[in-house]
């Protein structure tokens, strides 16, 4: 019974602070470009995980190294800049909503590629969450008709490597310390984040000339210690003590939370959206349910 109710704790804050991180990712772009805010957000939220998770790099077994160096390009490295590029076209609520397809990957990738069992009612839970999220999609789209919905693409692109990266966590890193993971996540995209930035033109007079740098500076530190670091660890952790559909389904909770930044910040929202938020906590319930009479996926 603890171990049920601790990941739903670690689904709520997690979803409190991912709904969050578009609207940060919105005001950073302020001051900085896409490039920039991805390389910066690695660089700044690896500082943070090397304070404090060094000492556990020294626990990951060499076996291990290329699972995490995966783990870290697709469910960290690459996503922080796809991420930043679709907002630049598209508003962080309608973000948050595209991002809602990684349930979906997750139980296809998990059954098609790593051989992850699912239930019938897991597969209706992501069903439902998921026609809440069309709903979202659509309605997103009639308030918005200006904007670039090809950006859309990124996020997509986005949600199948977050998927790749929590069955990879759930089949092959199981045994790793969740901070262990995040931080050498880091270890191997870190470098790779500083030449990123050294080509953006950042350091360079133009940038520093910008009198909303400093602003979204410390958007991007708020964004890289509560979005990233601190929360790339508790998902780690919620995926080891629950399955890899119910771990991911925090991305059916994390719209609405962005949907309300979103109202807050002037963005679109409707009486149908607030309906339609209501089927994803349904599907989130559903799909958190392990037990079944029949196995679907095995």
């Amino acid at each position: 019974m603890f171990r049920d109710n601790k990941k739903w704790v670690y689904l709520i804050v997690l979803s409190l602070i991912w709904g969050t991180s578009f609207i940060l990712i919105k005001k950073a772009l302020i001051g900085l470009n896409p490039y920039q805010l991805g390389a910066l957000r690695t660089i700044i939220t690896g500082l943070f995980l090397f304070a404090a998770g060094y000492k556990t790099i020294k626990t990951i077994k060499n076996e291990d190294w290329k699972w995490i160096a995966i783990s870290g390009f697709f469910g960290s490295f690459i996503p922080a800049f796809f991420f930043a590029i679709a907002e630049t076209e598209i508003d962080s609520a309608v973000v948050s909503v595209l991002n809602s397809l990684v349930p979906l990957n997750t139980i296809l990738l998990g059954f098609a590629v790593f051989k992850i069992a699912s239930t019938k009612r897991q597969v209706l839970g992501v069903i439902v969450g998921f026609i809440g999220t069309a709903i979202l999609i659509l309605k997103g789209a009639a308030l918005n008709p200006e904007q670039n919905y090809m950006y859309a693409g990124f996020i997509i692109v986005s949600t199948l490597m977050y998927a790749v990266n929590v069955n990879i966590i759930k089949r092959y890193l199981q045994d790793v310390k969740p901070l262990a993971i995040a931080t050498g996540n880091y270890v191997v995209i870190f470098i790779p984040a500083i030449i990123v930035l050294l080509f953006t033109g950042f350091f360079t007079d133009a940038t520093f000339s910008k009198p909303e740098l400093g602003m979204s500076i410390f958007y991007v530190t708020l964004l890289s210690f509560f979005g990233t670091a601190l929360a790339k660890v508790l998902f780690n952790t919620l995926v080891q003590i629950s399955t890899p559909v119910f771990a991911s389904s925090v991305t059916y909770v994390m719209p609405i939370v962005a949907l309300i930044w979103g109202v807050l910040d002037g963005e679109g929202f409707s009486l149908l959206q607030a309906f339609a938020s209501g089927i994803i906590l349904i599907g989130v319930y559903l799909s958190q349910k392990r037990t079944g009479k029949r196995v679907l996926f095995k």
